[in-house]
């Protein structure tokens, strides 16, 4: 029976291989997501070992009792140094400066535009950098670059480098190029090296350090380096050996991947649940076709179990096909990603990574799949009488076999909608899990009642058919409802795809609409301010005061402060200026009790905590430590302009104007322009200012771009549905030999042949779309409904543009998967056709 499995599998190539396409695409998803986070884990792992190479030990603040401490002093650094154990230690200080080329422009524009200070040792020289050019800067107004930078802005040894850091760019001459294994710079960013004092004054505070780098005496573990630094460290500071600091990176890094799986894994099932339906029309189909063979099976002794195993093992044989093909396709794929995909600016560097895990699933997940979705035709084929090798090549399933499916799929279809509604009525808290089981309730039980749904739902378009396109039209109606399981299983796997499309998309436009509504609504500045990542200072807000027709400028400085003993994010602003450039959504109270000391907080965080106008809060300042009490003033509804907590910049910063900010919103005449306000601003790298629609689509486009890396990860479930269209056409021309052979015999010619088919294709496409689009449309509405309490503005939208776009779509596809098996239909030799059996 083993080698009767095998022989049969290489007997209908052809007819398996669209199974075999599934099985590949849905491994190649599995295998893909494994590939790329493991070798991104790896390359992360690597990278953050180099950076910790040269470090024995570190200390760091200790956060539990570092009070209003600015960092590591120089007498804590001289009592570290002084140690028999300690080789070496250099004070370190970090920061973020940003560089400018030629033009003005940003160099490295990006997340990790970074500072520090060049401390060498007793050989003069600092082991974190390798000067390739000139050394280290060692004076006011000298600054080192590392080689990617100066490499891209072109500079060389001895030029003059603007460089900003708060404010305007100031020239620095440069004094060296350096290499360096130092993480920032390897994710793409850029590093600039001033001097210790200079760093200390530009970027913390005078004598002190962010952290201390410690290299051990010959002799000295890293273990006991750090037992004898502890021993001369004040409470306020605590030591690690490198590895330790390293090991706390790889776990963040892992669970970045962990998290990036979490998110690309329920695609994956999606895919893999959309091949089942492919796989399991392709054996039933399979198994019909050749229904004498296996009762001749039957009639010479053939066990039902033997059958079953027989057709078992042709589906493993193509699913480990499948699954070895898969994995090929992950590598590749995993490897585009790694060389195209960044993360938070840049990804590191390192070899695609392939393990013995990631091979035993994919070939676990390929084989167990098609085998699954094999079963019941398995089972069904071990079913057929022995009798039916004298009768009929092909049984039809009779109507009474559909009837507990119905009975089924209407309970299961009427408990998940019932679910559904009433979780929309339950909140956010609990409503999110009830409807999440009522959405896997419908959606099973409309699969299970497709066959079912088919009859009513074809025959209204049967008229349509019969009147456009004549006696083609008349006979693909009546096929596209010949075989309800097989039209039901063929368009399930479009439903799926498009159900969970056209949920997004109704959640998508919503959101996108309400964002758009709310800033229009609450942004009343004509233009707003940012810097890339150079924060802005108050000169920037005096300089834009000054241009003719300039009516408000509002600066928003952003912190955090502990209220009412939590934790909040800050929004601290100038109320006089802020009331010209928004207008808060206020629930209770003011926005005017900002200018008398006052905090306005969002309504669900007022909620949560029980908060209401009026209440006093203890109140105390993240930086400064300082303690107050505030009252609440107003409450504002949820909006993603501004944070939680909106305060005036006194509250948080005794000295506003020394303040840098984030964000300045412009309001003006109507007189002037962006280049004006740009020419306000020379030497600010990076410098951006977006008018009304850009400040609209700054605030609306996350929820259009997230929408469109979803309908990228939800196209490889399309793409096997497609496939699936395919390979049931094409077996089902297959099938209908003989009837395609008397259709032309009796005067249908090749077009009307092909015509017949494509209008087949389009018509069970266009089905599953319909069930789709609905099913989809319906779910959409309700996860709005369940989160409508932090949608600002909430109003349901249903795109009907994009609904009728995805219906066109489904046609689309109906006739490129119908031209291949049209093709062959219409090149059937009638006489050659009508023989076969």
């Amino acid at each position: 029976m083993f080698r009767r499995a095998l022989r049969n599998v290489l007997a209908h190539k052809a007819r398996l291989l669209m199974t075999v396409l599934a099985v590949m695409l849905g491994v190649a998803f599995v295998s893909g997501t494994l590939i790329f986070t493991d070798t991104y884990k790896n390359a992360s792992d690597s990278q953050t070992a180099k950076s910790y190479a040269h470090v024995d030990a570190q200390v760091d603040e200790n956060t539990e009792y570092s009070g209003d401490s600015p960092g590591i002093s120089r007498k804590t650094l001289d009592a570290v140094a002084r140690l028999d154990s300690v080789a070496d230690a250099a004070g370190r200080v970090d920061g973020s400066a940003y560089v400018a080329d030629r033009d003005g422009g940003l160099i490295a524009n990006g997340l990790f535009n970074s500072s520090a200070n060049f401390a060498p040792g007793k050989d003069g020289k600092d082991p974190l950098y390798v000067f390739t050019d000139g050394s280290g800067p060692t004076g006011p107004g000298r600054i080192a670059l590392d080689k990617d930078t100066a490499d891209k802005g072109g500079y060389h040894v001895g030029d003059t480098v603007p460089v900003a850091l708060t404010g305007p760019a100031k020239a620095y001459q440069l004094s060296g190029i350096f290499t360096t294994e130092n993480e920032d710079v390897a994710a793409g960013g850029s590093l600039v090296l001033f001097d210790t004092p200079s760093a200390q004054r530009l970027l913390l505070q005078p004598g002190f350090f962010e952290k201390v780098t410690v290299t051990a005496a010959p002799g000295v573990s890293n273990t006991e380096l750090v037992a004898a630094v502890s021993k001369v460290l004040p409470h306020s500071a605590k030591a690690k050996t490198g590895r330790q600091l390293a090991a706390t990176d790889a776990q963040l890094v892992a669970g970045d991947a962990m998290t990036l799986n979490g998110i690309l894994f329920p695609f994956v099932g999606v895919a893999l649940f959309v091949s089942v339906f492919l796989i399991g029309n392709t054996f039933t189909m399979l198994a019909a076709q050749r229904t004498r063979e296996l009762a001749l099976l039957r009639a010479v002794g053939a066990s039902r179990g033997q059958v079953t195993r027989s057709v078992l093992i042709e589906a493993m044989t193509v699913g480990t096909v499948g699954a070895a093909a898969g994995l090929g396709l992950g590598a590749v794929l995993a490897a585009v990603a790694s060389a195209t995909v960044e993360f938070d600016g840049g990804t590191p560097d390192g070899p695609l990574i392939v393990t013995s895990t990631t091979v035993l699933v994919a070939a676990v997940v390929g084989v167990l799949v098609t085998m699954v979705a094999a079963w019941l035709p398995a089972r069904r084929a071990a079913k057929i009488p022995p009798v039916a090798a004298i009768g009929s090549a092909h049984l039809p399933a009779t109507t009474k076999s559909l009837v507990l499916r119905n009975v089924l799929g209407g309970i299961l279809t009427l408990l998940g909608a019932a679910a559904v509604v009433a979780g929309t009525g339950a909140g956010s808290s609990s409503g999110g899990g009830i409807v999440g089981f009522g959405a896997f309730l419908a959606v099973t039980g409309l699969l299970v009642l497709i066959p079912l749904l088919s009859r009513p739902v074809i025959a209204v378009v049967q008229p349509l058919l019969r009147r456009g396109f004549g006696v083609s039209g008349t006979l693909a109606g009546r096929n596209a409802v010949r075989s309800p399981r097989r039209t039901g299983a063929t368009a399930s796997a479009l439903a799926i795809g498009l159900t969970l499309v056209s949920a997004l998309t109704v959640l998508g436009v919503t959101l996108g609409e309400s964002m758009d509504k709310m800033t229009t609504d609450i942004v009343k500045a004509d233009y707003l301010v940012t810097a890339g990542g150079v924060r802005l200072d108050a000169s920037a807000v005096a300089a834009l005061r000054k241009v003719p027709g300039v009516r408000a400028v509002s600066q928003e400085q952003q912190g955090w402060m502990r209220l009412d003993g939590s934790q909040q994010d800050v929004t601290a602003v100038i109320p006089a200026d802020f009331d010209k450039a928004l207008h808060l959504p206020v629930v209770s109270g003011s926005q005017d009790t900002l200018a008398k000391g006052q905090v306005a907080v969002e309504e669900n965080l007022a909620r949560s905590h029980g908060w209401k106008v009026g209440d006093s809060l203890p109140a105390e300042h993240g930086d400064s430590g300082k303690s107050r009490r505030l009252t609440v003033g107003a409450v504002f509804a949820y909006n993603e302009v501004v944070m939680p907590v909106v305060v005036s910049a006194d509250v948080i910063e005794a000295n506003a104007t020394a303040a840098s900010f984030s964000k300045i919103y412009v309001t003006t005449d109507g007189t002037t322009n962006e280049k004006a306000l740009a020419d306000a601003l020379p030497g600010r790298p990076g410098t951006k200012i977006d008018d009304r629609q850009a400040i609209r689509t700054e605030l609306g486009g996350a929820f259009a771009t997230v929408l469109n890396v979803l309908y990228a990860l939800l196209a490889i479930s399309l793409v096997i549905a497609i496939l699936g269209v395919v390979n049931t056409l094409a077996m089902s021309v297959f099938e209908r030999q003989r009837e395609v052979g008397m259709l032309r015999a009796v005067g249908l010619d090749r077009q009307g042949v092909t015509r017949m088919i494509q209008l087949e294709a389009v018509v069970i496409s266009l089905f599953g779309a319909v069930i789709g689009v609905g099913l989809g449309s319906f779910l959409g509405w309700a996860v709005c409904e369940i989160t409508k309490a932090d949608i600002p503005g909430y109003a349901l939208v249903l795109p009907w543009g994009r609904f009728a776009l995805f219906l066109l779509l489904a046609a689309l596809v109906g006739l490129l998967a119908a031209l291949w098996p049209a093709r062959s239909a219409a090149r059937l030799n009638p006489l050659t056709a009508i023989k076969t059996e």
